[in-house]
């Protein structure tokens, strides 16, 4: 195919979680590459655009979707699948490229990229997720880990196309640039000397774990703050929230939980930080986490099969509270420049560029095959163009 692809790359809010962190970052290196990109998305409570500017090559579709007073989950989740299904047309497009359950639900034939696989009780969330996990015709995952969790419970066969990753952006932030020193000194003023989690207080982040850690860690350095960043999520965790601030006043801590962040600000809130921490029960890759390591942070994660495979030995790690704590005081305690070097590096080693490229073989692969006679019933079923044979 010699003229561009027409893409549509769909997400499913417009704030900076990281399956929207990541569509954006694509479609515009897929822009950059020659391709025409428009990514859609749903407004929720009168958002009218993305959480940061999004280069103009990329075209930018937000559908409206209203709060609705007292809504339950599982009827929200109805809804946006709906909505979202009734504003797209696609037949405008080459490739449809879903980015999560709610809106891989919305249309009827779609690439996937399952980031991270969830387990869920809700009868509406749990039948979504099933069914944007079966009905795609082809699927990519960031990490062989979640390829591995697809290809044994579902038998489906997954291309690995790890994320990018902004890591100059962050690099310039930990720099001696006088802007970003200045950055870097307004946040320690406001905050002091902190552990930075990004990504809110919800179960798969593991957030009563990490304050079970601090606490541990509080009583041998008390000046040593916890800060918590992000957080906008669909799901609704107030229960969770709840039995976390509880337990912080049980344990007599004061963690700052700063909410969403600007884009601009995130760089320089985790080039100041003394140690990230990333104690999640459940993710695809660790892009968060990356950053951090761009930014010359010591990171210390969960000790889970995908994040060894990503960050080999560049993070520390912890299996309990007990663990994540004694990981967290030796690197605050002992600062590491060779793991620090070696996570600068692997956080510029993951590229946009490079995501963009393979996804942009998969896209051929599956054009051609449903344009190759006989190609077009292989897709429906998920066999033919499902560029397996491209994984890493």
């Amino acid at each position: 195919m010699n003229r561009p692809l027409s893409i549509a790359l769909l997400s499913y809010s417009t704030k900076p979680r990281g399956g929207v962190v990541h569509t954006l970052c694509l479609a515009e290196a897929l822009a950059a590459a020659g391709q025409q990109v428009s990514v859609w998305t749903l407004g929720r409570g009168g958002d009218t655009g993305f959480f940061r500017p999004v280069d103009p090559a990329v075209r930018q579709e937000i559908v409206a979707l209203p709060e609705v007073e007292g809504e339950e989950v599982g009827a929200r989740i109805l809804r946006s699948i709906a909505t979202l299904r009734a504003a797209f047309d696609p037949g405008r497009y080459d490739i449809v490229h879903a980015q999560d359950c709610i809106s891989a639900n919305a249309v009827e034939r779609c690439i996937r990229t399952v980031h991270h696989i969830d387990h869920f009780t809700t009868p509406e969330l749990a039948a979504c997720h099933e069914r944007a996990i079966v009905t795609p015709y082809a699927h990519i995952c960031v990490s062989a880990a979640v390829a591995r969790e697809l290809r044994e419970g579902w038998g489906i066969s997954a291309t690995v196309i790890p994320n990018g990753v902004e890591a100059a952006r962050f690099a310039a932030t930990a720099g001696h640039d006088p802007a970003a020193v200045s950055a870097r000194d307004r946040w320690r003023a406001r905050l002091g000397r902190y552990v930075l989690a990004v990504g809110g207080i919800e179960p798969r982040k593991g957030s009563l774990d990490l304050l079970d850690a601090y606490a541990l860690l509080h009583r041998e350095d008390p000046g040593l703050r916890l800060v918590i960043a992000g957080g906008e999520t669909l799901f609704d965790y107030r229960d969770y929230r709840a039995e976390w601030e509880s337990r912080a006043i049980r344990l007599g801590l004061d963690p700052v939980v700063l909410g969403p962040v600007a884009h601009g600000d995130l760089p320089a809130i985790v080039a100041a930080a003394s140690v990230f921490a990333f104690p999640s029960i459940k993710e695809g890759f660790g892009l968060a986490a990356l950053e951090a390591l761009a930014a010359g942070i010591p990171v210390v994660a969960r000790d889970l099969p995908v994040l060894r495979e990503v960050f080999g030995a560049t993070v520390r790690y912890g299996t309990d509270p007990s663990g994540l704590a004694t990981a967290m005081r030796q690197a605050v305690a002992h600062p590491d420049p060779v793991r620090q070097e070696a996570g600068r590096s692997l956080a510029g080693a993951h590229t946009w560029h490079a995501a963009a490229r393979e996804h942009l073989a998969l896209y051929l692969s599956a054009v051609h095959a449903a344009a190759t006679p006989g190609g077009s019933a292989k897709t429906r079923s998920g066999q033919a163009g499902s560029g397996a044979d491209m994984g890493r």
